[in-house]
């Protein structure tokens, strides 16, 4: 549709000119003031017939014949463009929303994110980043505009209503991320989503400490209040800049192709009942296992060289992304067999 201001301002420009014409020849075949040369000039290419509003000379109807003849032709032409613009534009609407519906079925196992603000532009850019399945939801149209620009599913919609949720599948979704733009509508979003869909995960923003205990009843795992972390992450720069400054470096994406990921290991990998000693993953993968989430929920820090990996288990691991996503495939028993 980018051809769209492109014609308009074309057959805008087609019509001042073809009444700047016309009000240029009364004006100066027949002496009409400027406002009779312009009233008696859209009277002529509109067709409405009035009449002359002073009987013309013989000169002055020839100049009228020809402003009938390209005057009305232009006219005719505005109106068919104008016409194709609304049904392109219809269509377009139409198909455009067809096209999502049929790529949100697709989805499974994705990510849905709930309003388009600062924080939620922050989780879907993240999103986007890790190249995982997620939508976003907003009401404002310029937002929703600008994450489809951004090259992000979205949806026009209200995402508290629960037919939204269920049309951008939250029965099959992974994750729900709530930052609406109050406390109240994240609540009762969460408690929403939750009902649609158990088994899902949720994360949401709220602006008062005093919601944060709510929400985690309602049933959000991970609750996040933006304005006091920054708080804290500004006087932590302060005051152990190093720290900081790793803890960026470490998440935030660098130059240097590093992160911190989270793999779990799988019964089918060869991998599962080894020790980190017997694995080697410094010295043959290039990754530093940071710690070990277990099933029960224990987590383990820096964990000691002999320790036993086992099925279920998640390691959390730093080291450049290809060589993660090769640990991934591996410890999902996915790529190769290793001793």
């Amino acid at each position: 549709m980018d051809h769209l201001p492109r014609r308009l301002a074309i057959i805008s420009l087609a019509m001042l000119l073809t009444l700047a014409f016309g009000i240029i020849g009364f004006v100066s075949i027949e002496g009409y003031p400027v406002f009779d040369a312009f009233y008696m000039t859209l009277t002529t290419i509109t067709t409405v017939g009035y009449g002359e509003i002073r009987t013309l000379s013989h000169a002055g109807r020839v100049f009228n014949s020809f402003l009938i003849f390209f005057g009305v032709t232009v006219m005719l032409l505005a109106v068919g463009a104008m016409t194709q613009t609304v049904i392109e534009l219809e269509l377009g609407h139409f198909f455009g929303k067809r096209r999502i519906k049929n790529m949100i079925d697709k989805l499974e196992g994705h990510f849905i994110v709930c309003g388009y603000g600062r924080v939620g532009r922050g989780a879907a850019d993240e999103l986007k980043k890790t190249g995982v399945p997620f939508v976003v939801i907003d009401r404002a149209e310029d937002r929703v505009e600008r994450a489809m620009k951004a090259g992000m599913l979205a949806v026009l919609a209200d995402a508290s209503r629960d037919e939204v949720l269920r049309e951008v599948g939250i029965d099959k979704a992974k994750g729900l991320i709530a930052t609406l733009s109050s406390d109240a509508d994240n609540l009762f979003l969460i408690l929403s989503a939750k009902a649609l869909n158990a088994r899902l995960h949720l994360s949401a923003r709220v602006d008062e400490e005093t919601s944060e205990q709510k929400m985690r009843r309602a049933g959000a795992d991970f609750v996040f209040a933006p304005y006091n972390n920054t708080g804290h992450r500004m006087a932590q720069a302060l005051l152990k800049p190093h720290v900081h400054q790793f803890i960026n470096f470490a998440t935030q994406g660098t130059d240097l192709d590093v992160g911190i990921e989270q793999v779990q290991i799988s019964s089918r990998s060869a991998l599962a009942d080894h020790c980190l000693a017997d694995i080697g993953l410094r010295d043959q993968h290039g990754v530093i296992v940071l710690g070990i989430r277990k099933p029960t929920g224990e987590m383990q820090f820096n964990p000691p060289i002999d320790t036993k990996i086992r099925a279920g288990d998640h390691l959390i691991v730093m080291g450049e992304n290809g060589r993660l996503q090769k640990l991934k495939q591996l410890l999902a028993g996915v790529a190769g067999n290793a001793a």
